[in-house]
């Protein structure tokens, strides 16, 4: 037996390493611990007891042990590492918060975002003593929310806050924590629109120096006009963007370079150059002074700078929102409560409260609430959103039902099997959220340059200063000081920061008027390096709904129309969907109605009835041999043979002869045959992987040409399938359009969704189709090509100007031509590797997608 535990205590990979082998050691027991999460995978020959595996835990150090489930409020904290074995780790207001939960509100825990008082936490809400903002509840501690990085998801945290490594947000893994990433983006909009509101007037102001006769130097002089960029600068810097300073102090001091690391330093440098020149212009020579007398400042560059970064990081944070978007509409199949029945009486009871064994009365158009066997009841059940299946299949007592699927037209008992995280829903939803959050965003391109690029840069940067001050003219260290900055504000990354979100946006714009709807960058940069394009057949490459293909007269007494006539009429008293695709096939043919009577629903066989004094009987070849209706062998055959193309076929007999049939089928899209050749063409494997019978998939792919298919395959089944061909190497792209699709979607390198199948797999989807026509594929390939290489010319530019600007920032040609690059022509060629960065991205609106 195999059982995972939480372990506390733990700091560092020393206590990991200490913790597992102290486990190892009890008889029995082989242990895997790891750090991030913080937890015990143990297999066991025999039941070992938990206080057993304290013991051992207690002779090795502080550490405790406890059942998966068992939220500790400290778990992956390791912001303290205690070496030593004879005192406890460091878990501040462990005691206060027991009080809290024990003394509070049903439980419910309240602190201060700002964490003003550390980790103290509250058993009502109010407002913080110390700063004054609301608190805000603490999710509780069987449902706590963990965060990860998107880039680097090894990393896991309690709380929201900065990857360690890279430095961009945490996100929720899951769950709740859709709730906690909408208000983290209503944050980041409030400082956003405080950020622009400021930072706008400050770039009017520097560039009225262009304008001749300006005319804000008429209200008053540059110097004060200095001094107003200083004032409104404050909020922006100290506010709205002061995070990326955080980021970038804590990237120096753990030494994890990345992209906030040149932020801070360029932006940071560029502020602080201004307060020095507003404050001491005398120290300054005067070629970086203004005519009137000013040291140019840089109050514009830096916080243009910080807004167009937080810009970035508000894109993102919406893009993340949507992430978790397919649990949310997962969550909403399952019913919240449900009907149980206790001796002789029904009461309803929270999804919650029920156990296994139970027994429970779903009603018609309700929700499955758990797993379960159908006790009492001959149903018929849509299980479209598990399997894919459009047609709703027949129950009855002893077969079993999946929660979140819809009965149909009757009421049925059934006894709960499987609750809570055992249901077939609960597993497509944890499959959905662990495929989708490993993913590294395309932004990685950027950070890894920036991590090369940062220590470089200020390497020239102290050198330049260094040289300066040794071999330069006086004032040798302020032409030092100056140069270095000049160095820092030429390399400050706002064109690299640009380069893969605006060619992004253009490119998602663009695909968005050709149908092809991108939720992220990264598939962007996946979709042109895919080898496989996998399908689902229901609703991807059919339409996704059963329909009358034709109906067929094997006795010359009657016409096709007869027999059309007397099909639906006999369905007009059945509520079944195959008979209402007849209904509607008939109403398409005008065919008019004649009364039933003695109208009569057999379950799982068909329905029979009394037209104008004859015997009908409409069902299987069981409901045929049931009321004795003879079946001529020519029929027969002709039944068999279609029904090996995976058809659905009812016979219509006439007192007790069958003189015809109905073919019922999920017909294929127009579009579908000439998209996959296409895809072809092109080199991509296609293949389809179905929930339907072999003898259907067999046909499906016989008709288009597929280069494989596998069949009766639930969400895990395609989604082990979706890793086994990842573990080969190749590069897969899904298409689905089911919520049983949604596993595989998330799974693969790239998920398209049809635009008309559900809310789960669009929302699990990278691409969505919005015409549901896969000839999208080819189209979101090409536009994948043309937005990479957008996104590796804006690079160029933007890595251009610093090679170029760099040495000269540093004076390399002083020496020659008495040539300085003042910090303001510096932040003008910052200024220009963007607006190249911009136009560039700019051409992708005027891309060809339709080439074929």
């Amino acid at each position: 037996m195999q059982h995972t535990y939480n372990i506390i205590g733990m700091s560092c990979d020393g206590c990991r390493s200490k913790v597992e082998n102290a486990l190892n050691q009890v008889t029995g027991v082989s242990a895997s611990v790891t750090l991030e999460p913080a937890q015990a995978v143990i297999t066991m020959q025999e039941h070992v007891s938990t206080e057993k595996l304290q013991e051992a835990l207690s002779a090795a150090g502080s550490y405790s042990i406890e059942m998966s489930g068992h939220q500790h409020p400290e778990m992956h904290d390791h912001t303290t590492h205690n070496h030593d074995d004879n005192k406890p780790p460091l878990h501040q207001h462990h005691e206060t918060l027991s009080r809290a939960v024990n003394s509070g509100n049903d439980g419910e825990i309240y602190e201060c975002p700002m964490h003003c008082e550390g980790d103290k936490t509250y058993g009502k809400p109010g407002n913080c003593p110390v700063c004054g903002m609301d608190l805000v509840k603490r999710p509780s501690l069987n449902k706590a929310v963990k965060y990860s990085c998107p880039m680097h998801p090894e990393i896991i945290r309690d709380q929201p806050g900065a990857c360690p490594i890279c430095g961009m947000d945490l996100i929720p893994m899951g769950g709740i924590g859709a709730e906690e990433e909408d208000q983290s983006y209503d944050r980041l909009l409030g400082k956003f629109k405080i950020a622009a509101l400021f930072t706008i007037p400050i770039f009017i102001i520097s560039m009225s120096e262009m304008i001749p006769g300006n005319p804000l130097f008429k209200l008053m002089d540059l110097r004060y006009w200095n001094w107003v960029q200083f004032a409104l600068s404050l909020p922006v810097v100290f506010y709205a963007t002061w995070m990326f300073f955080e980021r970038a102090w804590r990237s120096v001091i753990t030494w994890k370079l990345n992209m906030f690391t040149l932020i801070g330093l360029g932006a940071g440098v560029a502020w602080l150059f201004s307060i020095v020149a507003l404050l001491f212009p005398g120290i300054f020579p005067n070629q970086f002074k203004t005519h009137s007398g000013t040291v140019y400042v840089y109050f514009e560059a830096a916080t243009v700078i910080l807004t167009l970064v937080l810009l970035g990081q508000l894109l993102e944070a919406h893009a993340h929102g949507r992430t978790n978007s397919a649990i949310k509409e997962l969550l909403k199949l399952a019913p919240n409560q449900a009907t149980k029945i206790v001796g002789e009486k029904e009461t309803t009871v929270a999804i919650d409260d029920i156990q296994k064994g139970d027994l429970l009365r779903v009603k018609p158009g309700e929700k499955v609430p758990v797993d379960g066997r159908i006790k009492v009841g001959d149903v018929t059940i849509d299980e479209s959103m598990i399997s894919g299946e459009p047609i709703p299949v027949d129950k009855k007592p002893g077969d079993k039902v999946s929660s979140g699927t819809i009965n149909g037209t009757k009421t049925f008992t059934m006894v709960a099997e499987k609750v809570g995280a055992e249901t077939l829903l609960s597993q497509i939803i944890e499959m959905v959220n662990s495929a989708s959050r490993s993913k590294a965003p395309i932004q990685k391109m950027a950070d890894r340059i920036s991590g090369y690029f940062v220590p470089v840069v200020v390497f020239i940067s102290i050198a330049t200063f260094i040289i300066w001050a040794i071999y330069g003219p006086e004032p040798s260290y302020v032409y030092g000081f100056v140069n270095a900055i000049a160095v820092l504000i030429i390399a400050c990354p706002c064109a690299l920061g640009l380069a893969t979100p605006m060619s992004v946006m253009v490119g998602v714009g663009k695909g968005a008027k050709s149908g092809v709807l991108i939720k992220n960058a990264e598939s962007l940069e996946k979709m042109n390096t895919i080898d496989i394009v996998v399908i689902d057949k229901t609703g991807t490459v059919t339409e996704g709904k059963p329909s009358v293909e034709k109906v067929v007269s094997t006795n010359s007494g009657f016409t096709e129309n007869d027999i059309l006539q007397k099909i639906i009429s006999l369905n007009s008293s059945s509520e079944h969907p195959l008979a209402q695709a007849t209904l509607r096939y008939g109403d398409e043919k005008h065919i008019k109605l004649l009364p039933i009577t003695h109208f009569e629903a057999i379950t799982g066989k068909g329905v029979v009835g009394i037209l104008e004094g004859e015997n009908l009987s409409l069902g299987n070849e069981k409901l045929m041999e049931q009321v004795k209706v003879k079946i001529d062998s020519v029929l027969a055959q002709q039944v068999r043979a279609e029904q090996k193309q995976g058809k659905t076929v009812s016979y219509l007999g006439i007192g007790n002869l069958a003189v015809g049939f109905v073919v019922i089928s999920d017909k294929i899209k127009e579009s579908s045959k000439e998209a996959i050749h296409k895809l072809q063409r092109e080199g991509l494997q296609v293949l389809m992987f179905t929930g339907d019978n072999d003898d259907t998939a067999k046909a499906v792919s016989r008709t288009l040409n597929l280069d494989g298919y596998k069949a009766q395959m639930l969400p895990e089944d395609k989604l082990e399938e979706i890793k086994r061909l990842q573990v080969k190497g190749k590069n897969v792209a899904m298409a689905g359009d089911g919520i049983n699709d949604a596993p595989a979607l998330s799974q693969a390198d790239i998920g398209i969704a049809m635009g008309t199948g559900t809310d789960v797999a669009i929302e699990s989807a990278a691409i969505t189709l919005v015409k549901g026509d896969l000839n999208g594929i080819a189209k979101a390939r090409l536009l994948s090509h043309k937005v990479m290489g957008n996104i590796k010319g804006n690079l160029f530019f933007a890595l251009g100007y610093n090679i170029l600007g760099i040495p000269i920032a540093a004076g390399v040609l002083y020496p020659f031509f008495g040539v300085l690059l003042s910090p303001m022509i510096a932040a003008l060629a910052m200024s220009l590797s963007s607006v190249s960065v911009i136009l560039n991205s700019l051409r992708l609106r005027g891309a060809n997608l339709h080439k074929s």
